[in-house]
């Protein structure tokens, strides 16, 4: 799925892990990322941690989507700052499942996000709902 997201493509986001109801994805902070205040502007933070979310809660042969998600930021990041995602699954419940992300640069947390996510086309392997 991320080899095919042109959006996360163009801003530079790679993956560092990828697994099973986890991710770990990196983005460098742009000059054009940088809003009127001179830091990084909080809709780029979200879409690394919404794009590792998306990542940790889609399977192979699956379709699964954001349902709801927020994000609360802690520090600012500027321009330069190597950012890490990391999106761990807490639970999964029928279609639906709940995420963490933590976004940090270096060993500062950043930001904090969860997202609910539902998934439309479920992979025949996975586990009937409940399980």
């Amino acid at each position: 799925m991320l080899a095919d997201d042109a959006a996360s493509a163009a801003l530079g986001i790679r993956a560092l892990e990828l697994g099973p109801g986890t991710a770990r994805l990196t983005m460098t902070v742009t000059d054009l990322m940088v809003n009127g205040h001179g830091i990084g502007h909080g809709g780029y933070v979200f879409l690394l941690a919404d794009t590792a979310f998306a990542c940790a809660c889609n399977r192979p042969g699956s379709v699964t989507v954001a349902a709801q998600a927020e994000i609360d930021f802690i520090a600012p990041v500027h321009a330069g700052d190597v950012l890490v995602a990391e999106a761990v699954e807490r639970v999964r419940f029928g279609r639906s499942g709940l995420y963490d992300i933590t976004v940090r640069r270096g060993d500062e947390v950043v930001a904090e996000f969860r997202g609910r996510s539902r998934t439309l086309r479920p992979n025949a392997a996975d586990p009937a709902p409940g399980g």
